[in-house]
């Protein structure tokens, strides 16, 4: 196992120190902020793992400079300044901390729009004045008012708790929850449509992407009922800030308030600015001293865990499966690793289309994790470099390999059993595997034979015609080169036919006995298996 110790840590933004602190019980830590671009290429290629916050940008060039890169990690929610595509391609891990300020950002937004419907920055500001009018500061109730929330997430449902008490209507939309979390809220699933349509007040937690660039724009603005109220504490670039500013001189809209803006810090002459009607605040969703602790000592946890080889709860770039989910699948992710690995080192050909059949019990459960494990398997061996759960179904895509999943109710054979149909460009091969009573690695299938393989660090595959004194010339060749069997498996269909043998071995087999037992009389081919990199 790797000394972790010895892992070099670089945090290029301000970070609480109780974060810092986490890092630095495993690892060697250095904080160094304010670093120029061209600084930061100087000296990322010293570091594993490197902690930004918003300030600092993780581009292409970062990350191809970061040659012993492992992970970066964002002490927030966003990820606009970290190229993740180029991290992934680079088999470099993105993580984050997507719940540390989850309840600091929902009551920002509960707390501008209470300001924006109670007029309470320019009464303040008009009280501060020696001004006292009353009358210029008319607001109106949230009560039984309709908020149309978009984006139901963590920030967006901890916003719709806090709304319901204060008895507001709360339509939603997102498309990705699920009618039982609306309905656990006590909230209405709506379209977008009906959102822009229906709501007074509208609030945005989603993040930026190519489909919610300009989400409210000129058209959508158009929909929305007179005197709609805007909240947007997510991300600039969701809106149309020149057509905001349009509806509100207008009268369409009557007010806005703004903790993020296209450009940050927004340029002076930005005309909402000017405007009375909008409550504007410096990205402030995320300053609390709670929420500035929080993301600090989650996205260190997590870096630590991932240095450990333990397993992720936050990652950006690998699917992440449910404490729950985790449990189940998790003893199956070696098997999947051995399988691929074996399968490289006993069969030939160009590999075309993987086909993975999950039967029985495990059918039931998410499986892409399984499936790049089988991936790293493969991929390990036939590029002999640095393959991982970021990168393998990447590598895979760029080298043509297809991916098939197929799930069976079927516990004929074993309660669970994964079979993985390989085709090359010139022929098909199958390996199969499953696990005893929960975690003991079995290997089931070697191409067309039926076998019980306990997989071991060095192993010998042996295709042969079943003949006598086969078995006892290969033990023999063994000998004479200091090799030491450990256990011994045959599979065959009929007797005097073509069989397998495998044989857990001692010490690593050389070229020259591999020769040697491929010169024996009746051997069709012996291989060589090396499944270190998988049983570490």
């Amino acid at each position: 196992m790797e000394d972790i110790t010895q892992y070099k840590v670089l945090v290029s933004d301000p970070l609480s120190e109780e974060g810092v602190k986490l890092l630095r019980e495993v690892a060697q830590v250095d904080v160094i902020t304010d670093l120029s671009p061209q600084e930061l290429l100087n000296v990322i290629g010293e570091y594993d793992v490197l902690l930004v916050r918003s300030s600092t940008q993780v581009t292409a060039d970062v990350l191809e400079k970061g040659t012993k890169l492992k992970v970066v990690g964002r002490a927030g929610v966003g990820i606009d300044n970290i190229n993740v595509q180029k991290a992934t391609e680079q088999g470099i891990l993105v993580i984050n901390a997507p719940e540390g300020n989850t309840i600091s950002a929902a009551e920002h937004a509960m707390a501008l729009m209470l300001s924006l419907t109670r007029n309470i920055p320019l009464a303040s500001n008009s009280l501060k004045c020696g001004q006292w009018k009353r009358s210029q500061f008319l607001g109106c109730e949230l009560f039984k008012k309709n908020l149309g929330i978009v984006g139901l997430g963590r920030i967006g449902s901890e916003l719709a708790k806090r709304a319901k008490a204060f008895g507001m209507n709360v339509l939603a939309y997102d498309p990705y929850i699920s009618s039982e979390h609306t309905e656990r809220l006590g909230i209405t699933t709506a379209s977008l449509e009906e959102i822009f349509t229906q709501a007074d007040f509208i609030t945005l937690h989603v993040p930026k992407t190519p489909s919610t660039h300009y989400i409210v724009g000129k058209e959508q603005l158009a929909m929305m009922k007179d005197g709609v109220r805007i909240i947007n504490c997510a991300r600039g670039g969701l809106i149309d800030e020149n057509a905001l500013y349009d509806a509100i001189v207008s009268g369409k809209v009557a007010g806005a308030a703004l903790d993020v803006f296209e450009q940050e810090p927004p340029p002076q002459d930005n005309p909402l600015l000017k405007l009375e009607q909008v409550i504007a605040t410096p990205h402030l969703g995320a300053s609390t001293q709670e929420a500035q602790v929080n993301v600090a000592v989650q996205v260190a946890e997590e870096i630590v865990s991932f240095l450990r080889g333990e397993p992720l709860h936050m990652a950006v770039n690998v699917p992440i499966l449910p404490p729950e989910l985790l449990k189940e699948v998790e003893p199956f992710i070696p098997l999947m690793k051995i399988m691929g690995s074996f399968y490289m080192q006993v069969f030939d050909g160009r590999v075309e289309l993987i086909e993975i059949t999950y039967s029985g019990q495990i059918a039931d459960y998410p499986v892409t994790s399984l499936t790049t494990a089988l991936q790293m398997g493969f991929l390990r061996v036939m590029l002999n470099s640095n393959v991982n759960f970021v990168n393998a179904p990447v590598l895979a895509k760029q080298r043509g390999i297809k991916i098939t999943e197929i799930t069976s109710k079927d516990t004929s054979i074993f309660n669970n059993l994964i079979t993985v149909k390989v085709k090359t460009s010139e022929n098909s091969f199958t390996i199969a595997g499953t696990l005893f009573e929960g975690s003991d690695i079995r290997i089931v299938q070697i191409g067309d034979y039926r076998i019980e393989v306990v997989p071991s660090q060095y192993m010998l595959v042996t295709k042969y015609v079943d003949k006598p004194g086969v078995i006892g010339k290969v033990g023999t060749i063994l000998g004479n080169n200091n090799i030491n069997i450990g256990s011994m498996q045959v599979g065959r269909r009929k007797a005097g036919g073509e069989s397998v043998m495998v044989l857990q071995v001692d010490t690593f087999v050389h070229g020259n006995v591999l020769r040697e037992l491929e010169e024996v009389e009746h051997i069709i081919s012996t291989n060589f298996v090396n499944l270190s990199d998988c049983l570490l």
